[in-house]
């Protein structure tokens, strides 16, 4: 299941560089989306915008950040998912905890052993970030988070008082490609050059999640709720770009879809580039431009259009929405700043249909949709082809 660019990208060089994460799960009773955004920039550190950030969406479309500047406590695996970043540490509780449960049952000159012992441990385990046994995360992280193919942990407090923990398991489903297949780079093999920037790559396009999430003090229990993560890399930024994804329709269970394009750096020269992905019942349906036509139509915020079509089969796509939207931030050239727009409550519209068969293969609906516009500029209808 594991994709290609999971692991981090970083080559410990100087130049320009970012790399986000984007872990969300859709509770299917309350029908409310949280969505986690992580990212690191200039990891080497002491650059202008060397630092990294924490984002959730949750619900309603209510927006918490909070900076982890240290770049030092990020932590990132090479070969596979796997990152985290420590920000505040509750360095002493663990030991305070385990001395005290053995009062009762060690002599004052043991338990003194055992608590420097203790110390000892928890001191080295504290020494490099990396990953932490969940209880232990708990234990000692007083703000941060770590995220796996398979786990996702954290906590975050805003000076304002707002907060939010969490920790779920989750079970891949679909990657990027046929289930039984060897899944695929999102924007193709070329992507392993650095040559298109910024990368893009689907990391998990449906999942299963059971847990919890503890929202402002509400909490949220669930289980197999429907769970996605994407990331992006790389030295450049990309002028503006526009996204529609959704894993939660209307009496579909085996659904997930994600769409998106952008104008992005080739080289010396800008392309605009666009795709839209479909997981369904086992099969993926993909329409890129090496194998298809793809066409859009986005407006700056509120209304998407995407089609396209290739010898087997068309597709149709439509998003809408009434809500505002929440402003996010985004690594750009300028460092973390508010670039672009989301909803986590959109609706969207999907149509499938086989032209060698004259049949349609799905007609989908669902209002717990994910849109978002961003970058610039942003003067009208963008409407292109790829």
């Amino acid at each position: 299941m594991q994709t290609p660019h999971s692991g981090y990208h970083w080559d410990a060089s100087a130049r320009r560089f970012f790399e986000g994460w984007y872990y969300r799960v859709t509770l299917p009773d309350c029908g409310q989306t949280f969505a986690f955004m992580y990212s690191i920039e200039d990891p080497i550190g002491g650059k202008p915008h060397s630092g990294g950030a924490a984002q959730i969406l949750g619900p309603n479309d209510e927006y918490l950040c909070r900076t982890l500047p240290n770049v030092k406590t990020f932590w990132a695996w090479k070969q596979t998912l796997g990152l985290g970043h420590w920000g505040k540490r509750r360095e002493g509780r663990g030991e305070e905890t385990a001395v005290s449960s053995l009062r009762s049952a060690v002599s004052i000159n043991s338990e003194l052993r055992t608590q420097n012992s203790l110390a000892q441990r928890h001191k080295a385990l504290l020494k490099t970030p990396g990953f932490l046994p969940p209880e232990q995360f708990t234990q000692h992280i007083h703000e941060g988070y770590q995220a796996t193919a398979t786990w996702h942990q954290g906590v975050l407090h805003e000076p304002s008082g707002a907060s939010a923990g969490w920790a779920y398991q989750i079970q891949p489903v679909y990657g990027w490609g046929n289930a039984t297949s060897q899944q695929q780079s999102t924007a193709g093999w070329l992507s392993s050059l650095q040559i298109f920037e910024p990368g893009w790559q689907i990391l998990m396009a449906h999942g299963l999640a059971t847990g919890w999430i503890e929202w402002n003090g509400t909490r949220y229990d669930f289980v197999n709720a429907p769970a996605y993560s994407e990331k992006n890399w790389g030295g450049a930024f990309p002028q503006k770009w526009f996204w529609l994804n959704c894993n939660s329709f209307v009496g579909e269970l085996d659904l997930a879809l994600t769409a998106g394009g952008g104008r992005r750096g080739v080289l010396w020269w800008m392309e605009s580039v666009a795709m839209i992905g479909i997981h369904h019942n086992g099969t993926f349906y993909e329409f890129v431009p090496w194998n298809s036509q793809v066409h859009w139509e986005i407006q700056p915020w509120g209304h998407w259009r995407m089609w396209a079509e290739n010898s087997q089969f068309t597709v149709e796509l439509t998003g809408t929405t009434d809500l505002p939207g929440t402003p996010l931030r985004a690594p750009t050239a300028e460092g973390l700043v508010f670039a672009c727009r989301d909803t986590m409550l959109g609706q969207i519209t999907l149509r499938l249909h086989d032209r060698q068969r004259n049949e349609t293969l799905l007609e989908a609906y669902s209002d717990r949709g994910g849109l978002e516009t961003g970058g610039a500029p942003w003067d009208g209808v963008w409407q292109s082809a790829a």
